[in-house]
């Protein structure tokens, strides 16, 4: 479901929510859309919000004091649904495509869960590869390419900068176990700046930039292979075909056979393969299996399926965008730290994944030093094959003095050694007793009242990793903060603080999910604070 509103005219910090009915997915939007979650536009005076997974939408409008509707009325505020788009039932898809297009045989492609152990390296690099919903009425493949904001897809998917306005972008569009029909709900943004376009009669690309882009980069990019492909060199694919969740084409008729490999070198700008698609994978990247970089850009079915190769669209592009990959397995064995850095208080825990690349039969072993008194370093696991993860965990404590370390990650594996830095910082408390944290939200509470942050719904997690969190209230009330989880159905609460303290403070360390914060007034009433950090 995707609603279609006119221009908002609202008081103050009123907003409008359009939601599934469970809440586990949710765009915010203001008056000031600059304000809110991503929108497209479509040719009118208004806005589209971000589509909702399902068949119902729920619009609300939020209150953020007492307002005469009456009044306001008369003056020409409020919120008006101009129309809304919707996606077919299975009944009507089946009527409208009558047959699946470019299967060459029998489809072999599986869910991209069924590959995460099997195949670790084709599964990460499905992560960069996102639904393209056009204008509300049809789907393809897109995809980032390189570190800047950058994505790639067809021309015949996007053909003008009108088009890249009424688009938007699913990532992490998934199913969560290998055939669970469990799609993830992911991160969705809209389309931005048109970078530059050829056509389908040409070498039928677009290179155009989204909103919200720090929002995508945990879900990683892709790379260009820049070089002519080779008769029968294996390939494989990671796209939406028929809107589905994520599926990857590994195989050419059935799962373990024959993998999917490149049968017709050059025809025109086009490489040919019968590897399996269908209509919404228009867009999909090709990628060689030597290197797991990108040689073709899919675009055309009719067994063999047909992508423009792709050192002829890097000929175009490659002043406008970053192709620097850095080692990838096939090349010589590396390791990277995500995130980076990390700021807890003392007391608190945080995490980053050690990434490696290389030869799967090289092993790495890890190890860590620098780290400050009292902090405890652990890897899960402690040895990986290169090409696999492991999670670094770095616990502080009470004792552990506020300050900014270098922390030195080594993987050590016949032939080599490989070390790279992590940057832990531990904050003090503020004078008001709270620790400095990534984000802060204040609001009002009345005696007895109860509220819900971030701003009245709640955050999503992709990993596991420790939530902390600190709540401060006017002196002479007491407040309970509490951080709830979503389990399907109801929010439970999985942490809590309800001292009589003047401040109260929590830490959790979870999985994966989408929480909120409730604060309850015990007594009193009065602003809060709360600031806290998650995953």
């Amino acid at each position: 479901m995707k609603v279609h509103f006119a221009p908002l005219k609202l008081v103050g910090d009123d907003y409008v929510t359009v939601s599934s009915p469970d809440g586990k997915e949710k765009h915010t939007y203001y008056g000031d859309l600059s304000r809110g979650s991503s929108y497209t536009l479509h040719g009118d005076a208004g806005f589209a919000a971000m589509s909702i997974d399902g068949d119902t939408a729920v619009v609300t409008l939020h209150a953020t004091g007492d307002r005469s509707a009456a009044s306001l009325k008369r003056r020409g505020y409020g919120v008006r649904v101009t129309r809304y788009d919707r996606g077919y039932s299975q009944t009507e898809y089946a009527a409208e495509n009558p047959t699946t297009l470019s299967v060459c045989g029998n489809d072999a492609r599986r869910d991209v869960a069924c590959y995460q152990t099997s195949h670790p390296t084709e599964y990460a690099r499905s992560n960069a590869v996102a639904r393209q919903l056009v204008n509300g009425l049809g789907s393809c493949t897109a995809w980032r390419v390189g570190n800047t904001n950058r994505m790639l897809t067809n021309a015949h998917c996007i053909g003008d900068a009108a088009e890249l306005r009424s688009s938007e972008f699913q990532f992490d569009y998934q199913c969560a176990t290998c055939g669970g029909n469990n799609p993830r709900t992911g991160t969705k943004v809209s389309g931005q700046e048109l970078i530059k376009i050829s056509s389908l009669q040409d070498l039928d690309y677009t290179l155009f930039s989204v909103s919200n882009f720090d929002s995508i980069r945990q879900y990683g990019t892709l790379y260009l292979d820049v070089r002519e492909p080779t008769a029968g060199e294996r390939i494989y694919i990671s796209g939406h075909g028929d809107i589905k969740p994520k599926r990857l084409s590994l195989y050419e008729e059935s799962d373990g056979g024959a993998t999917c490999k490149i049968d017709v070198v050059s025809s025109g700008v086009n490489t040919g393969y019968r590897c399996d698609s269908s209509g919404g994978n228009s867009g999909s990247p090709v990628l060689a299996g030597s290197s797991h970089k990108v040689i073709a850009l899919h675009h055309l079915g009719g067994c063999p399926n047909w992508g423009t190769r792709i050192t002829l669209v890097y000929n175009e592009i490659r002043n406008d965008i970053d192709n620097n990959s850095g080692p990838t397995p096939g090349d010589p064995t590396d390791i990277a730290l995500q995130p980076s850095s990390g700021t807890v208080v003392p007391g608190a825990a945080t995490t980053a994944t050690v990434q490696t690349t290389g030869q799967p039969t090289t092993t790495l072993t890890f190890s860590a030093t620098g780290a400050p008194t009292g902090t405890t370093v652990a890897f899960s696991p402690s040895s990986v094959s290169a090409g696999q993860s492991s999670t670094l965990s770095l616990a502080t404590s009470a004792s552990t003095p506020p300050g900014t370390y270098s922390i030195t990650v080594t993987a050590t594996g016949a032939p080599t050694t490989l070390s790279r830095a992590y940057t832990l910082t531990v904050t003090g408390n503020d004078p008001t007793g709270c620790p400095t944290l990534k984000t802060t939200k204040t609001a009002t509470l009345t005696a007895g009242a109860t509220g819900y942050q971030p701003d009245g719904s709640f955050f999503q997690t992709t990993v596991s990793g420790p939530h902390q969190a600190c709540l401060k209230f006017p002196t002479g009330t007491n407040y309970d903060l509490a951080l709830q989880k979503w389990n399907g159905s109801t929010w439970p609460t999985v942490a809590q603080s309800t001292t009589t303290n003047p401040t109260e403070t929590l830490t959790y360390n979870g999985t994966a999910g989408y929480y909120r914060y409730q604060i309850k007034s015990v007594t009193g009433s009065g602003q809060y604070t709360l600031t806290y950090n998650a995953p």
